[in-house]
């Protein structure tokens, strides 16, 4: 696995995701939507682990779910686990291995600017 990436829209996308390259802005346009939508905090537990605190509403579930498992097909070397701490809150926790330690770094930066914009 190479740990070199390409540029699509201001992001970095690791070498080793199998998405068509056209179809990656729309994918980042929908992690986007999703971040503005439903993050409502995230706590960076490692290098290679971020959570994602989101609101708890069966719609988000939804989307959560979708979305990470579209991810997971061609970003294989994510990890994805979706928790539910209590009745009104999800969280969603998202592990790389070392090798990609810069795409969460990014996805945290992305997710932090999105919920911010809102």
């Amino acid at each position: 696995m190479s740990d070199r990436h390409v540029t699509t829209d201001d992001a970095r996308v690791p070498e080793a995701c199998t998405l068509p390259t056209a179809e990656r802005p729309l994918r980042l346009a929908e992690f986007d939507q999703f971040c503005a939508a439903a993050v409502r905090g995230l706590d960076r537990l490692s290098a290679r682990h971020l959570r994602l605190r989101l609101d708890g509403g069966a719609r988000t579930e939804e989307m959560a779910r979708d979305l990470t498992a579209r991810e997971s097909s061609c970003c294989s070397f994510f990890t994805f686990d979706l928790s539910r701490p209590d009745p009104d809150s999800l969280s969603l926790d998202v592990r790389v291995p070392a090798a990609h330690v810069d795409v969460l770094d990014a996805l945290a930066e992305r997710a932090v600017s999105l919920r911010d914009q809102r």
